[in-house]
């Protein structure tokens, strides 16, 4: 909002520094800045409002070490990264953008179903919360927003350069949204691009670094494109979010663990959407061109801070936990921030954390039951799951294991840019 109002202001009045909001870069600084007071100071008066309230979590026994000093801890502390991010995308970005839009439904949505579920473990006193096929269903839902969106909104474009001669569309599922406009290069060359509409995204380590969703959908014969293209694109953003969204929420499990781990791959996605966004640093290393993206970084700032805000309480010994509340929110926003800049094919990478923990219960819940059909007795492969419970079970103290995840995860973060390069 403050966007439009300073542009308003220079536009007529020629207000003196009121062009610095036209800056990116300025907004960005200042959603991250924002979002960090916000969370830090309305984290401790919700702190102390739940405790008033004996809003506290309900710790399961699971003979963890420090798990008895934790009964009690106030919870719903989502709802502070959730205002920590909302506040400043309103306040510093241009709300009328597709992706911001898109990210501030994506927050609410996910947001809500997490507040429901802790609201039915906290105010119900049912400690199994909101059924499973109902998160799954709000899930899916929000799968169902961002996969047409992203498909049918005629804003969500790539710019691609073209030779003299070519229209710029490779697959029938494509729609050119413009004609042909020219930029010039640092030399003074002129470069032609075409603005268009498709359902592709970037795949890692290979030189043809992009990857149409038609190629799957030919595989129901081409005549047919124009109508299986958009129900496996959906699909897959569906699967993607449910995942991702159900990976954060396992790894809710330890003090700060999913807090850090989300910054540290939002500020991954920071940079994705950062140089996609500018075609002068997309063109220099030969990624794809998303006009309008470069907005996000606004949105993704105040989500890095507010999760840096919400590590000030959430850290060892957390004096707040997020809940559902805020992990399925997490989850939610990384899956949608992961599909908007079109890196969807990087999140075993990205999120690794996530996957690693998501595949660690897997694991251990399918070979429990079929090594329990075998032998009339259930085994285990990880003494306990997911796996940050297996180090805890094994005696390491929460804190170490957490740093030692944030640093896997900066390790796979810094990988994840790489492949920018290795193609």
């Amino acid at each position: 909002m403050l966007y439009y109002l300073f542009t308003y202001l220079r536009d007529q009045f020629h207000l003196m520094g009121a062009g610095v909001f036209n800056y990116i870069t300025f907004r960005a600084a200042m959603a991250i800045i924002l979002s960090l007071v916000i969370s830090m100071v309305m984290g401790k008066r919700l702190i102390d409002f739940l405790r008033r309230r004996q809003i506290g979590e309900t710790i399961r026994e699971l003979g963890l070490q420090g798990e008895n000093q934790k009964k009690g801890t106030p919870t719903m502390g989502g709802l502070i990264i959730i205002a920590a991010i909302m506040i400043p995308t309103l306040l510093f970005a241009r709300i009328l953008n597709v992706y911001i839009v898109l990210m501030l439904v994506s927050t609410l949505w996910l947001g809500i179903v997490g507040f429901l579920d802790d609201y039915i473990k906290v105010f119900k006193k049912n400690k199994e919360g909101l059924a499973g096929r109902f998160k799954i269903l709000g899930q899916i839902g929000l799968g169902i927003i961002v996969g047409i969106t992203l498909y049918y909104n005629n804003h969500v474009i790539i710019s691609r350069e073209v030779t003299p001669g070519q229209s710029g569309i490779h697959y029938a599922s494509e729609t050119q949204e413009s004609g042909v406009n020219t930029r010039k290069d640092e030399n003074g060359k002129e470069h032609m691009y075409v603005n268009v509409r498709t359902a592709t995204t970037t795949i890692p380590f290979v030189k043809s670094h992009e990857w149409n969703y038609a190629k799957i959908a030919s595989v129901f014969g081409d005549k047919y494109l124009e109508y299986t293209t958009p129900i496996i694109y959906v699909l897959f953003v569906i699967f993607i979010i449910v995942a991702v969204s159900n990976g954060a929420n396992i790894t809710d499990g330890i003090d700060g663990l999913a807090t850090g781990v989300s910054a540290i791959i939002g500020v991954c996605l920071w940079v994705f959407a950062y140089l996609s966004g500018n075609y002068v640093f997309a063109g220099y290393l030969n990624i794809m061109d998303i006009p309008n993206l470069g907005e996000l970084s606004i949105f993704i700032g105040a989500f890095i801070g507010a999760c840096v805000g919400f590590l000030w309480y959430n850290a060892y010994p957390a004096q707040v936990f997020m809940g559902d509340t805020g992990s399925l929110a997490l989850g939610g926003i990384i899956a949608s921030l992961a599909i908007i800049v079109r890196k969807e094919l990087l999140i075993p990478i990205t999120c690794g954390i996530f996957l690693v923990e998501n595949l660690s219960v897997m694991i251990q819940v399918s070979y429990f039951k079929r090594t329990k059909k075998k032998y009339g007795q259930g085994r285990r492969i990880f003494l306990m799951a997911p796996l940050h419970h297996h180090f805890q079970k094994k005696g390491y103290h929460e804190a170490k294991i957490v740093t030692r995840f944030w640093i896997v995860g900066i390790m796979l973060a810094i990988l994840s840019i790489v492949t920018l390069k290795l193609q």
